[in-house]
């Protein structure tokens, strides 16, 4: 098996979904000497799993981390943020070694960032990972950036990032505790067991697509405020797409589902982040690079802010509302 390391304040516990990847015996002063770590006993040939408790000290401990990946061969080494706000302070050693690394010094890296990401009315240091900052630094595949829907989607990531034979950085977007407790995005045992990672995951709702003139496309967590919404106007004639993986962008994928609707003339790119913070700006061109002759593309979401969030609950609900009604047509946007 492969090694697996992760690093991160919180990373026994987790600090948003509950991984719960060390145990303390509580009946003792002295719980560290009785540690149980379930996932060190699966089997025999197993590789090592290393867990270790690291400060929010983001540039020094990335910094680490980063050089651990050159020298530990195939290794999973994970880095997980408190909050995915929280790697702006390492943002040095992703604009001179993790982004750029491989293509100045050949060095390559599997280092893989978890950054726990989502709008819920937290506010501007609670909310964001800067997925656009990331996506703006992509260019000759150099990195992976993915926003992982279900649950089976972020283990067959993780797992293709594993086994992959050219390292490249990984940087995930991950949920936050409401997604995968929240009932429509679980996956099956079966799911996980079997199958891949897709970077496209398109809509699985039997609807005749002869008649369909609008389709929308989105990323992340705000899929299930548009499904939501979308089952209470009754508009399941509107398919919506999952673009699982930011970059590489699939836009062939795209581009061969999108033919699939012969009457298409809009294709919505919806986001729940500010227009100025989410990935709109970077994958626009890859998105009119799929449109079929007779489509074109619109932006529906938040507008731009210099804060990445409010926090304002009442003010976060009225704008996520808005932008998904506005992304389903309910509401002009």
């Amino acid at each position: 098996g492969f090694n697996v390391r992760l690093t991160g304040l919180d990373i026994g516990r987790g600090s948003f979904l509950h991984r719960q990847h060390l145990w303390h015996d509580q009946g003792t002063d002295t719980d560290w000497l009785k540690l149980h770590v379930p996932l060190r006993h699966v089997a025999e040939a197993q590789g090592t799993f290393s867990i270790f408790e690291s400060p929010l000290s983001e540039e020094a401990v990335l910094g680490f981390e980063y050089g651990y990946t050159l020298q530990c061969g195939r290794d999973l080494v994970v880095w997980e943020a408190q909050f995915g706000d929280f790697v702006n302070n390492a943002q040095v050693i992703i604009d001179q070694f993790i982004s750029s690394g491989e293509s100045k010094w050949g060095y390559e890296s599997g280092l893989v960032l978890l950054l726990p990401h989502g709008y819920d009315g937290a506010g501007s240091e609670h909310s964001c990972a800067f997925l656009g900052r990331f996506l703006q630094l992509c260019a000759a595949d150099n990195m992976v950036v993915a926003m992982p829907s279900t649950p089976a989607q972020l283990y067959h990531l993780l797992r293709r990032q594993a086994l992959l034979d050219q390292r490249k950085p990984l940087v995930v977007m991950t949920p936050k505790p409401w997604l995968y407790g929240h009932q429509p995005s679980y996956s099956r045992l079966d799911d996980l067991a079997r199958g891949e990672f897709h970077p496209l995951l398109v809509d699985l709702t039997t609807i005749d697509r002869g008649p369909v003139d609008r389709v929308i496309v989105t990323s992340g967590k705000h899929y299930y405020d548009l499904l939501s919404e979308r089952s209470k106007a009754g508009l399941q004639n509107q398919p919506i797409l999952r673009v699982e993986q930011l970059y590489p962008f699939p836009v062939h994928s795209l581009r061969d589902e999108l033919a699939r609707f012969p009457r298409l003339r809009t294709v919505v790119w919806a986001q729940e982040e500010a227009k100025n913070h989410g990935a709109w700006h970077l994958v626009r061109d890859q998105l009119e690079a799929a449109l079929p002759p007779e489509a074109s593309l619109t932006y529906a979401g938040r507008s731009p802010a210099a804060p990445s969030a409010v926090c304002n609950a009442q003010v976060h609900a009225a704008e996520q509302y808005n932008a998904v009604a506005c992304a389903l047509g309910i509401m002009p946007g």
